[in-house]
């Protein structure tokens, strides 16, 4: 059998990143390769009904051995990696039997990842961990969770004497620009629950998730030579910089944690004539997240009224919504992984997700989905890492998941 890390390494060597404001999905083709590899693997391990969609979703079925009656499970994650930083010629490094001091990501360069920064690090000394030379993310998020997945599903086809239930497999694209459910075809899946394998370090298990929308502010302004100008000029970008401050200025990524909310301002450009501001809007709370919507919308009217109508363009689309109230029906999803973590002597931290995944718009189409650790820290960036040990118990924790449903 093979190890998950060589999975995980083959995995990273394909860029997949995807890609915003993009009509098709997968917004990128290059994401086809990774799922067809992954769909011939699963075929040369002996998976049943496996398929690629025309949207680049991989679907495979590991048949039942039980002579139960057992819920059908499934597990998804996600090929792409995240348009924040290059995926690009990934080249990862494995630091063996780690000291506990900070790491030496390039030497050349000099790019360090210290302990200052980043204490996580010292949970890990002792073991081994994945890095990169800091010129690309890894993509753990989440190619570990597909290296986990996709171990499991050679196990038990490997071992066909351990009882359990059909298992059904699935990998998404664009996942990372919000459109990883978009064709998610869950009526083919046949999964009556499901796990995304999506998360954070060794233990992290999440059934809440952020209420999301995206906000773009288009500014029209009006240019002319600066020395004619009073009078005259609307200066796109100083009305995108006032905008932006009649926004709280604490309700800021860089200010918030667990369950506080925020907007974000993920880019700005433009010139004096036209200017485009780019937001998300997150909140557990649907009341304080549609407050945060008002915000925006009473700050657009209040600087069409200051600079005439139609001078700030404001366009708001909910992304997905928090998937609690889908999961707590179904809560026996929780209780088994957290026994199962438990009883691999992993402490469960169960957590809100401060961000999304498939899982939250699944579980409104339908399929319950909480989401289980993949073992990565740092994702969407240069100081991205994995330690190898976490991997090799995340497939455990799939495992005795799989087992546990069979027993129950």
């Amino acid at each position: 059998m093979e190890h998950v890390t060589e999975r995980f390494l083959r995995y990273v060597g394909v860029d997949t990143q995807s890609m915003e404001d993009q009509d098709p999905v997968p917004s990128t083709e290059k994401q086809r390769k990774l799922a067809g590899l992954l769909a011939d693997e699963l075929k040369a391990m002996g998976a049943q009904h496996v398929r690629i969609s025309e949207h680049a979703y991989v679907y495979g079925e590991i048949p039942a051995t039980s002579k139960k009656k057992v819920p059908v499970l499934g597990f998804v994650a996600h090929m792409d990696t995240a348009p924040a930083y290059s995926g690009t010629d990934v080249k990862p490094v494995i630091l063996k039997d780690y000291d506990g001091g900070d790491i030496v990501m390039n030497r050349e360069t000099g790019l360090k990842m210290t302990t200052a920064e980043f204490p996580d690090l010292l949970k890990y000394q002792g073991q081994d961990l994945i890095h990169t030379d800091g010129t690309t993310l890894l993509g753990a998020d989440d190619k570990a969770g597909v290296a986990e997945i996709m171990a499991l599903a050679e196990w038990l086809l490997t071992h066909p004497e351990i009882a359990h239930g059909t298992v059904k497999i699935g990998f998404t694209p664009d996942e990372e620009v919000g459109r990883g459910a978009d064709f998610f075809d869950v009526e083919g899946f046949g999964a009556d629950v499901a796990y995304t394998v999506d998360g954070g370090e060794l233990g992290e298990l999440e059934y809440e998730n952020f209420n999301a929308a995206s906000a773009k502010v288009h500014i029209h302004g009006s240019s002319i030579h600066p020395g004619s100008a009073k009078g005259k000029m609307r200066n796109a970008i100083l009305i995108g910089m006032e905008f932006q401050s009649l926004l709280p200025v604490f309700d800021n990524p860089m200010y918030t944690e667990g369950y506080e909310g925020f907007f974000h301002l993920n880019d700005i450009r433009g010139d004096v004539e036209d200017a485009l501001l780019n937001y998300i809007v997150r909140d557990h709370d649907m009341e304080k997240f549609l407050h945060k919507k008002a915000l925006m919308e009473q700050a657009a009217a209040f600087l069409n009224q200051r600079y005439g109508e139609g001078t700030v363009e404001l366009t708001l689309k909910d992304s997905y919504y928090n998937m609690k109230e889908k999961i707590e029906p179904h809560a026996y999803l929780i209780e088994i992984a957290r026994e199962a973590m438990e009883e691999l002597g992993v402490t469960p931290k169960v957590c809100p997700i401060r961000g999304g995944t498939d899982g939250a718009r699944l579980s409104y189409m339908g399929l319950p989905c909480p989401n289980l650790c993949t073992g990565g820290h740092n994702f969407h960036g240069k100081y991205e890492f994995i330690s190898v040990q976490s991997m090799e118990k995340i497939v455990e924790l799939l495992k005795k998941i799989v087992y546990k449903f069979e027993e129950r």
